[in-house]
């Protein structure tokens, strides 16, 4: 647990009163029935220890995935995978775009890398061509790229990102690609290239993609074995809950559910945009669940106080004050979102 430590994140619930929270991007549906009742029945057997080889869960993804067993490691959470994969690399220097997900930079300092960041520029936050010139001049000993992009809802086009794994290959740089939001957008996995790079580690979890933030389950897959015995030594021996192992499970036979959502998100998101742009709130493009905002500032204190929280970005490198992240949910509750914002904009000593 964090103890006297700022929480950078989202979904913190629970120092305050939140009626919608806006600043966890997961699934505006919630977790599939079937996957509460399975956790509900996990929890009649906890006098037991949790599978430490997430056997069943392991069976389970390798199937989905089309993926040996042995190329997957589960963890509580990407988060914690993160942590384990800097252990087990130790490297000296990372390289990540900016602005992305804190926790990259924060695992490998944990670890004694430095970071050195390739900026991405408003408003589409795109990664083009001269990553590779960064890539060469840097040599970093990793590279976090996440598809599609937080806080930004960009995805790596396919033929960018063959060619990055390419150049990391010949000069030795390890590639964790992030695509727990993947499942939100039209783009398909890397998972394909895994046998072509061994260089290459693919971060997936339940946490977005099944609305299973609490459940604390995700996992990695690559064809590094070496590196994933390594990792394995960084986590604990049952790090991965006996609910969290069946939710997981069961969440894998409901892929319905996301596509439902991924409609859902498809349509809203539009929805949410075009309004948003009426309020003269500047929009970025986004292929994800989630939408990165330039918008006044204390714009977040402001619906907090009106029970709606919202992703506050001004401590993303390459960011600011002024910019917000903010989910895409259900079209009754963007509407709420969207009423208040009217409100709070046009009461100007509000913000």
């Amino acid at each position: 647990m964090l103890y006297e430590t700022q929480n950078p994140h989202g979904g913190d619930v629970y120092g305050m009163e939140v009626r919608l929270d806006f600043s966890s991007n997961v699934n505006p549906l919630g977790p599939p029935p079937s996957v509460i009742s399975a956790m509900q029945r996990a929890c009649a057997q906890v006098r037991q220890y949790p599978d430490p080889y997430c056997r069943a869960l392991t069976r389970a993804i390798a199937a989905h995935e089309g993926v040996p067993e042995r190329s997957i490691l589960c963890g509580a959470g990407a988060a914690e995978l993160i942590y384990a994969y800097c252990d087990a690399l130790r490297p000296k220097k990372i390289a990540e775009l900016a602005p992305t997900f804190s926790e990259y930079s924060a695992a490998a300092a944990h670890f004694g890398a430095s970071v050195a960041r390739f900026s991405l520029h408003a408003p589409n936050f795109a990664p083009d061509e001269t990553l590779f010139s960064f890539l060469e001049s840097e040599k970093p000993d990793a590279l976090f790229l996440c598809t599609p992009n937080n806080p930004t809802g960009k995805t790596i086009p396919r033929a960018l990102l063959e060619s990055v794994l390419q150049q990391c290959k010949k000069q030795h740089t390890h590639v964790l690609l992030d695509e727990c939001f993947l499942d939100f957008t039209d783009e398909k996995s890397a998972r394909d290239l895994l046998p072509q790079f061994e260089n290459l580690l693919i971060l997936k979890a339940f946490t977005k993609n099944f609305a299973l933030a609490g459940a604390r389950v995700g996992y990695c897959l690559t064809e590094n074995h070496a590196l994933l015995r390594k990792m394995s030594q960084s986590c604990e021996p049952w790090n991965v809950s006996l609910p969290a192992q069946a939710a997981g499970v069961a969440a894998l036979q409901e892929w319905s559910w996301v596509s439902r959502a991924r409609k859902i998100v498809r349509e809203e998101r539009t929805f949410l945009s075009q309004e948003l742009l009426s309020l003269n709130i500047s929009v970025c493009p986004s292929e994800a669940n989630y939408l990165l905002l330039r918008a006044p500032l204390g714009l977040d204190a402001a619906l907090l106080r009106r029970g709606i929280a919202i992703r506050s970005c001004e401590n993303y490198p390459g960011l600011g004050p002024g910019w917000y992240r903010i989910a895409v949910r259900l079209h009754e509750e963007n509407e709420a979102l969207l009423e208040t914002m009217q409100r709070v904009t046009e009461e100007a000593h509000g913000i």
